[in-house]
């Protein structure tokens, strides 16, 4: 369940009390608009960064590729004339991957419409033009050459009506419902006669790939049945690529992601761990026979969550993590022994595409990386060099300026629980004041908080004049694998009893105005803020965003319900005991915080009757309350507009009913 965030013009609309969807009607047609509130004022005046996307380097470790303002930039690690790769229809362009000889990139580009339609094209690095070598009639996404450079293999939903992941809005319910499934196949493009074929079996959903050094097949994660619900129960395959045959190498216990083929084609690696998200990776690098037979676990017990991974000799594997809430890269021997860290930042650098590869130098003595870097109070620009030792590459956000007070990397204990967190202090902070604060809430719960540029989240909330505390409570990303599983069959328990001994903790160290306490988050994060105003009533305003109200309704509503059972151990129907003690439906009759429901129309990892159902409550309640749903929109809320007028929403709120505190 993880988190996005969202807002709209805040004044001249009326949101409706219908049970089934939000109506606007506009208060003052005819009238002047109404001024700004502060929150507006605020938010539109935050810096705003050019984003990165896709930072790809090349083989021979000399080139970065990414992606910028729809185009694709090329640029020399070491100096030296840079390049611009782009489409004369200006299409979105994405997914970047490099031909083993490093003279070509290819790129997948959407075409316009509602029903996905993509072209795949390959650039040249001599300055001819890019060349479209496929039309697909569905959802393609990571291409990958093969290791001879004579194909191209690609992920292909054919003919799924949206684009495809958890996340994006599901297909509204409609006349009879079947079981139709759009399974995501690797398809092969020819690229001497552009001919593509449909490699994979039709009726199995793969994840992720990776060739193996002959280019007769690929390491892969699938499953049966929907892509969506089924990550959850991916086990990892040989499929042949000329046959399509796929075998199983290894079924997990819990949730597989990263798979990478050694150099000699003999084992695989991958990370397995309790994951709430597919793309949100976390847990332990394991290592297993291409073949098949026992995995073993090279990280067992390490204090770090790795994220991606690559073979960067024979025996070893480099890897991206979070530490302890910071930026992190590791290495570790496929023989076995212990980890050990090459590098650890206050700060998030971190591959930014899926195609994550550290490179060794001509000579061999220096692995080469890419990154995204940003901090708080640094906007994200590409990096590029010995891991720790990176040089600047871009040079798109030099203008800006934080417009927000300090953060901190900071610590508390919850009995002999240690956990970490980030407070951002309010822009103009002085001694002598004190000053609200807003618990926000990351989603997941496997994920982390990070020191990232916020510009309209923790940043917004400095410089309305706020603390922001983000916590990692039990059950995020940063502590190792023991610590991600430590909320299982607790939901509401001890990540919780964290999240609240850190308001206890810093309101000792900050001057922090009790009386002024809020609480906001997205996904697992909007079902913590629900769980809390059951539990206490401390706060007083909260903002849930996609929240989950009821695990009975849910569970039967929506359309991820396989992560569920890793968390609490069986169906809701099987052991509804277990769900209801993590119930918020159940306590709802406790809550006296006013609440702020924000939610999607279409969102299929938490839908929208879950906030509706709790609205319905507090209105029942005489609780107040605002409900706002976004039309078109699913689980994270994505379109520009919409996702102004949440944060705004949000804003508002917290400032209306602070000001009400006596």
């Amino acid at each position: 369940m993880n988190a996005r965030k969202n807002p709209l013009s805040y004044f001249a609309i009326l949101i409706c009390a219908l049970p089934f969807l939000l109506i606007c009607t506009s208060l003052f047609a005819q009238e002047r608009p109404a001024p700004a509130s502060r929150a507006a004022i605020v938010l539109d005046s935050m810096p705003r960064v050019v984003s990165i996307d896709q930072v790809s380097l090349s083989p021979d470790g000399t080139q970065v590729a990414y992606i910028v303002k729809g185009e694709i930039a090329v640029v020399p690690v070491h100096g030296g004339s840079s390049r611009t790769i782009t489409l004369a229809s200006k299409l979105e362009l994405r997914d970047l991957a490099w031909s083993a000889d490093g003279k070509q990139i290819a790129f997948v580009a959407d075409l316009p419409g509602d029903i996905p339609a993509a072209q795949v094209w390959i650039a040249a690095l001599d300055g001819s033009a890019p060349v479209k070598h496929a039309e697909l009639k569905g959802y393609a996404q990571l291409p990958r050459f093969s290791p001879d450079g004579l194909r191209l293999a690609v992920l292909f939903i054919e003919g799924i009506p949206r684009i495809a992941g958890p996340l994006q809005p599901m297909t509204p319910l409609a006349g009879v419902i079947d079981d139709k499934v759009y399974e995501q196949r690797i398809a092969i493009v020819d690229l001497k006669t552009d001919h593509l074929t449909q490699a994979t079996p039709a009726d199995m959903y793969v994840y992720e790939y990776d060739w193996i050094p002959d280019g007769e097949g690929w390491a892969v994660t699938a499953a049966h049945g929907s892509g969506d619900a089924n990550w959850y129960l991916a086990r990892l395959y040989f499929a042949n690529a000329r046959t399509g045959e796929m075998r199983e190498i290894y079924k997990p216990k819990l949730q597989i992601a990263e798979p990478r083929v050694s150099f000699d084609g003999k084992d695989v690696a991958f990370i397995e761990g309790l994951m709430s998200d597919e793309g949100s990776t976390g847990g332990d690098i394991h290592v297993v026979p291409i073949t098949g037979g026992r995995a073993r676990n090279l990280t067992p017990n390490m204090k770090s969550s790795p994220s991606a991974l690559a073979w960067t000799a024979a025996d070893r594997i480099t890897f991206a993590q979070n530490l302890d809430g910071n930026s992190s890269f590791g290495s570790v021997s496929s023989k076995g022994g212990a980890a050990r860290t090459l590098w650890t930042g206050e700060e998030t650098a971190a591959p930014s595409g899926d195609e994550w590869v550290p490179r060794r130098t001509a000579a061999g003595d220096n692995l080469i990386t890419a990154v995204v870097r940003q901090a708080a109070h640094t906007p994200p620009e590409v990096w590029a060099g010995p891991i720790g030792e990176w040089k600047q590459i871009s040079n798109l956000n030099a203008e800006l300026k934080p417009a927000w007070g300090e953060m901190r990397n900071v610590n508390w204990m919850n009995g002999t629980t240690r956990v970490q967190g980030w407070l951002m202090l309010p822009r103009d902070f002085a001694s002598g004041k004190t000053y609200p604060l807003i618990v926000n809430v990351h989603g997941g719960p496997s994920a982390a908080c990070m020191s990232r540029w916020d510009e309209r989240g923790m940043g917004a909330e400095s410089a309305m004049g706020y603390f922001a505390l983000c916590p990692n409570p039990r059950g995020s990303y940063g502590q190792g694998e023991a610590f991600t599983q430590a909320n299982v069959k607790d939901f509401g328990g001890g990540d919780y009893r964290d999240i609240m001994a850190g308001v206890d903790a810093l309101s000792k160290q900050y001057p922090i105005d009790s009386k002024r306490l809020g609480i906001r988050g997205h996904s697992y994060g909007g079902y913590m803020t629900m769980w809390a105003e059951t539990q206490t009533e401390r706060f007083s305003a909260a903002v849930s965003g996609a929240g989950l109200s009821d695990w009975v309704s849910y569970y039967g509503l929506n359309d991820i319900d396989e992560w569920m059972i890793p968390f609490f151990g069986a169906s809701v129907y099987d052991d509804p005991a277990v769900y209801a003690k993590s119930d918020p439906m159940h306590f709802v009759k406790a809550v006296k915080t006013p609440t702020l429901i924000l939610v999607g129309d279409r969102d299929g990892e938490v839908p929208m009757e879950q906030s509706v159902e709790w609205w319905h409550a507090l209105k029942n309640l005489h609780v107040p309350t605002r409900l706002v749903i976004y039309p078109n929109e699913g689980h994270a809320i994505a379109k520009p507009a919409d996702a102004r007028d949440y944060r705004l929403r949000s804003l508002e709120w917290f400032d209306e009913w602070f000001a009400k505190v006596p």
